[in-house]
């Protein structure tokens, strides 16, 4: 199509796209995120057109892959519209019947819907879904209502009103001053506010200015920003331009993870389609603002999440941070004026320029406002996306929405803030979720991942975990961070595998306390968060490991040993087949007998043993029960166990 020239131009386009599309009676929005099309999304969304088209309903009946709505465990999702009925976990064997029963005749396929695990009381309509309907998605709740190749979706739903408002109704001082005054705080994990950041480069000297995308998420267990770039990437370069406009740069760039394929493509693929339609590069819209947007694929390295690091690696350098006497939004890439925040950041700029920041104030705490989009994943029912107002309590997160802890386990602790988040107890479960109050508790918002953990983790081998994390992702230009996090590391590991001396907790507070005082970049000064907060809510699990060389969760490989409880056993040979290393003795009519000689605890045997029967034990910091004398193993098949 011919460029935009002009807002009437843009208006125009977007009521030519409503109309045509009210000749259809109904839509079917399918994820075609990156977790729904790895299970068979694709597939799906190709019988559904098939389907479609064989039923003569092709002219009535719009069929589109969408982005990811958040639900990811119950995927590949279908939610057909207008009723907005919800189905999950669709197979392509699925479709026939969807189209007949919902399509065709308005009803409901039972079978499909959201089914409450306790109650068994369904939810056909998504909004009804209890992972859905306590929160509040303004941000990511388009996803599931466009096609992310397709910019036509997105000017359906009010696309780019934003960036035409800012051009022609505002100056740049007055989009700086509307941030400002949203009191947006950068979704990234800092929580720095994006208003004065904008308002330090506008007023910093030096030409070129530039603006920048984070979209380096590297987090274990996170992918807000990729779900967010691969459903909804208009939304970001939407808000990079008003960026842009605002503090008088003009060019853009989006830093992203190449390990993130999908996303890469279909923000390449907005960016053409952005051009085309005259809404990037020269003359926008007939405004005399021109802007560009380069795509730049990071290499993986997480350090590179943190700014300086990042612009180091957009001037085709090494990826390594370097010292901050000038901020970089006075001094950042090539040592001019740059404004860097997160994808989820960018993605709300439209929002608050729209709406007015009044409108976006609504939501959240005191000084926390608007919503943030958290990763849930762990030892929780409901895996997957979540946004949620600033100020819930993590309570809420976990229970109302995340469906609480599955197997009749206990809460144990919340990790938010990806490795150098903090974990906090059920204590404080009741804590609002705020930049503020997490970072009080000795957490930290950070990028939005949340690590839901049971009775079955142990605190100490977590926070090994997250040290041999950051131990790997250090980039190794400071020493506090290097060798500070290796040494860490080593103690950790060997506290875990019942090596742990007197002293070592003491010797892990004072490495922590050097590389949080020392450390060049964020990465070190935050990698001992792991250790710190676990100390502060379970130093009894530290100091049972080192005295006791117990595990009280019964985790720790090394601190943890099987056996077979004699009463119990019923000889029925499971765990025997299964167990990769023949250390278990017994037959049909023999008690069976872990040989502690052979078992490497690899824990295959208490997975498999029969729930009826829980003949196999795993004990920490005790000796197990000796065996049966063989001649006591036998037992009759008349008293085994049906």
């Amino acid at each position: 199509m011919a460029s935009l020239r002009s807002p009437e131009e843009l208006e125009l386009l977007r009521q030519e796209t409503l109309a045509a599309r009210e000749a259809t009676t109904a839509r079917v929005s399918v994820c075609a995120g990156a977790g729904c099309m790895a299970s068979g999304a694709d597939e799906v969304i190709a019988a559904f057109r098939a389907e479609i088209e064989s039923q003569g309903l092709t002219a009535d009946v719009d069929t589109k892959g969408t982005g990811c709505p958040g639900f990811c465990e119950r995927g590949p999702i279908v939610v057909i519209y207008p009723e907005e009925i919800c189905y999950l976990q669709v197979t392509p064997d699925d479709v026939p019947e969807i189209v007949a029963a919902t399509i065709k005749e308005k009803g409901v396929v039972e079978r499909l819907v959201y089914a409450d695990p306790v109650s068994g009381e369904t939810a056909p309509r998504e909004s009804d879904i209890p992972f859905y309907k306590h929160q509040e998605r303004i941000v990511i709740g388009n996803n599931i209502r466009i096609d992310p190749k397709n910019i036509d979706d997105y000017l359906a739903i009010g696309g780019y009103a934003g960036l035409v408002k800012a051009l022609f109704e505002m100056t740049p001082e007055a989009v700086v001053d509307e941030v400002k005054k949203s009191n947006l705080r950068g979704r990234g994990g800092a929580g720095f506010p994006a208003g004065l950041k904008w308002e330090g480069s506008r007023d910093a000297p030096g030409e070129p200015k530039y603006v920048i995308v984070n979209a380096d998420e590297g987090d274990p267990g996170a992918f807000m920003d990729r779900a967010l770039l691969e459903g909804n990437p208009h939304s970001i370069l939407e808000g990079l331009i008003i960026g842009g406009y605002a503090i008088g740069a003009h060019e853009g760039y989006v830093y992203v993870r190449q390990e993130y394929p999908l996303a890469v493509e279909n923000v390449l693929l907005a960016i053409e389609q952005a051009e085309a339609h005259g809404l990037l590069g020269k003359d926008i819209l007939g405004s005399g603002f021109d802007f560009t947007v380069v795509v730049h694929q990071g290499a993986g390295a997480f350090v590179c999440g943190e700014s300086t690091a990042l612009m180091t690696a957009l001037e085709g350098r090494v990826g390594e941070p370097r010292p901050k006497y000038t901020r970089s939004n006075v001094k950042g890439l090539w040592e001019r004026p740059s404004v860097l925040n997160n994808v989820e950041t960018w993605a709300n700029v439209p929002l608050i320029i729209n709406n007015g920041a009044d409108w976006f104030t609504e939501f959240g705490t005191e000084k926390s406002k608007g919503t943030k989009i958290f990763s849930l994943v762990g030892k929780i029912t409901n895996t997957g996306l979540v946004e949620v107002p600033m100020g819930i309590t993590l309570r809420e997160i976990i229970y109302e929405i995340g469906g609480g802890i599955p197997g009749g386990k206990e809460f144990k602790a919340v990790q938010t803030g990806g490795p150098s988040g903090g974990c906090l107890p059920e204590a404080l479960l009741d804590l609002q979720v705020g930049f503020d109050e997490l970072a009080q508790a000795g957490s930290m918002m950070g990028s939005g991942g949340m690590i839901v953990m049971d009775e079955e983790t142990c605190m100490v081998d977590v926070a090994r975990y997250f040290l041999d994390f950051l131990t790997d992702e250090s980039c190794g230009k400071c020493v506090p961070c290097r060798e500070g996090t290796r040494q860490m590391l080593n103690i950790l590991t060997n506290i875990t595998q019942g090596r742990g001396r007197a002293g070592d907790i003491e010797l892990l507070e004072e490495l922590s306390e050097v590389a949080v005082g020392a450390s060049l970049c964020a990465l070190g000064k935050s990698a001992p968060n792991p250790f710190l907060s676990t100390l502060a809510y379970f130093r009894d699990e530290y100091e049972a490991h080192i005295n006791e060389k117990k595990c009280p969760a019964k985790s720790c490989k090394e601190l943890v040993t099987y056996y077979i409880d004699a009463e119990s056993c019923q000889a029925c040979m499971t765990c025997q087949k299964k167990c990769p290393y023949g250390a278990i003795d017994g037959d049909r009519d023999r008690i069976h007998v872990i040989d502690p000689a052979l078992c490497t605890k690899c824990g295959i045997c208490f997975e498999v043993c029969p729930p009826r029967y829980d003949a196999v034990r795993k004990i920490s910091g005790e000796a197990a029960p000796p065996p049966p004398a063989e001649e006591e193993r036998t037992i009759s098949r008349k008293s085994k166990v049906t």
